[in-house]
């Protein structure tokens, strides 16, 4: 079964809680946190990451798509986060980040924008609880995914199982029921989609049918 995590970058914020009482069917809650540096728009800070808390009992799975992210690890800790996700590409010193999110009593993510190749992680792999492999550019919800990501997943996968890892892939982009199984057949293990989820008549059905593959 895959691991559902409905972002709420495409949830209505004026209602936030009642969306998000809308998915807890789904296994995580997916934060997508945006500085208006690293990626052009500006989204969600500490205090919505604690509200959204308030309203989700289970994983709450935080991706920092910003700039000198160290600077925000136990801010985002403390506002509930049981995973933190940092980008390869935002931090200058890797493995200090992922130790800097352990230290925080956080589970450690790295993720890769599409351009970035997977030896990015050849010192750091058996560090990580979580890769997070972006199948848009970041920075917008609603795109389409870019199907060159799958090679990636599927070497990552295998870097995993044979070093007995327990690591999970995690895509985030254009995920939508009609081609998740294409994420799903080439290793990963969880499933961000935000418009996918929060835009559908009936959020309930399409958590199932991605919980399903």
């Amino acid at each position: 079964m895959a691991i559902v995590s409905p972002s709420i970058l495409s949830a209505d914020f004026g209602n936030l809680h009642s969306d998000i009482q809308s998915v807890q069917t789904a296994d995580w809650l997916h934060v997508d946190v945006m500085d208006g540096r690293f990626v052009p728009n500006i989204t969600i800070g500490p205090l919505v990451v604690k509200a959204a808390r308030r309203s989700w009992a289970k994983v709450l799975d935080v991706h920092l798509m910003i700039v000198e992210p160290d600077r925000y690890i136990q801010d985002f800790r403390d506002a509930g986060a049981d995973i933190i996700t940092v980008h390869a590409e935002a931090c200058t010193h890797l493995h200090r980040s992922i130790q800097a999110i352990h230290a925080s009593g956080a589970q450690a993510g790295v993720s890769l924008n599409p351009h970035t190749s997977e030896h990015v992680l050849d010192y750091v792999l058996d560090q990580l609880d979580l890769v997070l492999i972006m199948s848009v550019n970041p920075g917008f919800g609603g795109q389409s995914m870019i199907e060159a990501v799958l090679p990636k997943i599927e070497k990552i996968r295998r870097r995993i199982d044979a070093k007995g890892l327990k690591t999970l892939i995690e895509v985030d982009g254009g995920v939508k029921v009609n081609n998740a199984h294409q994420f799903i057949n080439a290793g990963a293990h969880a499933l961000v989609s935000g418009s996918g989820i929060f835009k559908a008549e009936n959020r309930t059905n399409v958590i199932s049918q991605l919980q399903a593959l």
